[in-house]
């Protein structure tokens, strides 16, 4: 009951499945934009010929189904509100029509006809040695089909080869879209990876099939430079009357290009780049299973809390860990994004932030004691020690994902695209907390003991959005934070701002604004004492006899300057909980630190931000 009337205060009338307007959005929803299916070349390759588009659905909405991985029951302890199946644009669909059903569009062509001679049994060898040749094809070097990257394009991807598969993933998308109940949004992924640098975006539509099916998606095949993508994208726009959004993704691994200094062709970004490149990104996806974008310790030495799920395993073959940059980070991306504001009046890198999964087996499995890996060769513990095919990483790299939280009015295709249009959505790394945060002149801590959000709304504005200052106003913020009514109790609340120095270069600080238990903040705004650890490594028990289940704050900046660009958001993190690795270990009768992962993980939300600009 106590977490039902708190939950009520921070959502004003929270229900994250009802479906009715209101004022304000009114209810969290909790979805993954990032999964993948069998129709992605690589999930089948992979060894997961089973997961298709419709299993991935009905695992979305709670329904037991058979993991395409293990053979095995699966199932949600609580399901999702929406999903989007982002299979790659590269040649969708067509393993599964080559190799399941000997589709002569494909079979009888000569990059078809050597992958069967090749992989034909469909046994894990077989399918491996595919997806190796397909890496060298493309790259023009010596493969195993003796086939070129401009004959096997020919052969799998061009024309209208793609459309079956994609009228099925769009059929697939209407028959399980319930508004109100459940929402699909019909996307893809374009998969840019040159020389290994993931610059990766998952794109989906607001409307139904009559648009979708008017359209193939843009793909890497087509071009690398995420400009052409945003070109396709209005000019598709404009001939279909489809609302995209496109989410970057995989930043950590970008090696030093997804937030740039400059553009994807080397020359100088401009106002016109970053005013097209906001038209269409609205968010970022700062976590998901090949580890966190939020921050690096390399990079942000002086907080404590930046070594999360790092993840710096680079797409490539040879086995590179290249170093972290500030082009590869969420924080650092926004700095930046300050700095090329007071330059060019226009800002490339000003973004809200979201979470999802990246799942390569259909199902958003993602709970700690519940996490499917992210494909065949780590979907279980014995297999875990073993690497997974991406770059240098093993099982035990991958991070137990995230989802996207969003503040929505109504649980429909338009009422979440609104959502990610206003940026008003933030991440979780897996537990289900409920964040509210606003921004505005005025919020007193009185804002905090009624419905934040009507306060929040009333009188400012909330993440995602810009603070409107008049001469002599300062910012204050309002917080609330719920912890997850399965999880653990909250540790401590944070606001991290970054900022314009007078000599133009971007600058960031971290607040605590609000801890748990009897602890106190200090003058320099840090509390240096930690929450504690009831994490039982024995058993892989914890207790919330530490932690709060509700933390809420209105803060007020002291150290504002109203002629700095600004920017502010919440991290707010949970007691110490068991990493799924420690859980992996003491089935397996083995030391965690064989793992080469710590035992316990502080999991964690992250808001869109709110700007400042003079």
């Amino acid at each position: 009951m106590l977490l039902r009337q708190l939950s009520l205060a921070l959502a004003g009338a929270l229900s994250s499945a009802a479906l009715f307007a209101a004022d304000f959005p009114n209810q969290v929803l909790w979805g993954d934009t990032h999964n993948h299916t069998g129709f992605s070349f690589d999930v089948y390759l992979f060894g997961t010929p089973n997961s298709t588009p419709d299993t991935a659905y009905r695992f979305a909405k709670g329904e037991a189904v058979i993991n395409p991985t293990t053979g095995t029951i699966w199932q949600l302890t609580r399901p999702l509100d929406f999903l989007v199946v982002a299979d790659h644009a590269e040649m969708l669909g067509t393993m599964p029509l080559l190799f399941n059903n000997k589709d002569p569009l494909f079979a009888n062509t000569k990059t078809g006809k050597a992958m069967l001679k090749l992989g034909g049994d469909k046994s894990e060898e077989g399918l491996q040695a595919v997806y190796d040749a397909i890496n060298y094809a493309a790259s023009n070097k010596p493969n195993k089909m003796g086939v070129t990257a401009k004959e096997m394009i020919s052969d799998l991807h061009t024309g209208s080869k793609r459309k079956s598969a994609w009228d099925h993933e769009i059929e697939m998308a209407e028959r399980h879209n319930t508004p109100g109940k459940f929402t699909t949004l019909i996307g893809w992924e374009w998969t840019s990876n040159t020389d290994g640098a993931n610059l990766h975006r998952v794109i989906f539509q607001q409307e139904g099939a009559d648009v979708a099916k008017q359209y193939l998606p843009y793909s890497f095949l087509e071009s690398d430079d995420p400009e052409d993508l945003w070109a396709w994208l209005e000019k598709t726009s404009k001939t279909t009357g489809a609302n995209f959004v496109a989410i970057p993704h995989g930043s950590n691994i970008s090696m030093g290009r997804m937030f740039a200094a400059t553009r994807h062709n080397g020359e100088p970004i401009t106002p016109e780049y970053a005013n097209k490149r906001m038209q269409w990104e609205k968010a970022v996806e700062a976590t998901q299973i090949k580890g966190d974008s939020e921050s690096n310790p390399l990079l942000f030495p002086n907080d404590e809390f930046a070594d999360y799920e790092v993840y710096d395993f680079a797409l490539t073959p040879d086995g590179a860990r290249p170093k972290a940059t500030q082009a590869d980070y969420v924080r650092s991306g926004l700095m930046r994004g300050l700095e090329f504001q007071e330059k060019l009046n226009a800002n490339p890198y000003k973004f809200g932030m979201i979470g999802s999964t990246d799942s390569h087996t259909g199902i958003s499995a993602i709970e700690e004691d519940n996490f499917a890996g992210k494909g065949q060769h780590d979907n279980i513990p014995a297999k875990r020690s073993h690497p997974t095919g991406i770059g240098s990483s093993k099982g035990w790299d991958m991070g137990a994902a995230g989802l996207a939280g969003v503040w929505a009015t109504e649980n429909t295709r338009k009422g979440i695209m609104d959502a990610f249009k206003r940026k008003e959505v933030y991440t979780t790394t897996g537990p289900r907390i409920t964040l509210r945060f606003f921004g505005g002149p005025d919020f007193q801590p009185m804002d905090t003991k009624g419905e934040i959000a009507k306060a929040g709304y009333a009188r400012g504005v909330p993440m995602g959005g810009d603070l409107q200052l008049t001469n002599g106003q300062r910012p204050t913020f309002l917080v609330g934070v719920l912890k997850d009514p399965d999880g653990a109790n909250l540790d401590r609340v944070q606001i991290i701002k970054g900022w314009v120095d007078k000599s133009g270069k971007a600058q960031q600080r971290i607040y605590d604004v609000a801890v748990s238990g009897k602890r106190t903040i200090s003058k320099d705004g840090r509390c240096k004492e930690p929450v504690g650890n009831t994490v039982d490594v024995k058993t892989g028990k914890y207790t919330n006899s530490i932690g709060a289940p509700q933390l809420s704050v209105a803060w007020g900046d002291p150290d504002f300057d109203p002629k700095q660009s600004a920017f502010y958001y919440v991290r707010a993190l949970e007691i110490p909980t068991p990493r799924y690795s420690l859980l992996d270990a003491i089935a397996l009768g083995i030391d965690v630190k064989v793992t080469g992962h710590p035992a316990t993980i502080q999991e964690r939300v992250y808001s869109s931000p709110i700007w400042y600009t003079p």
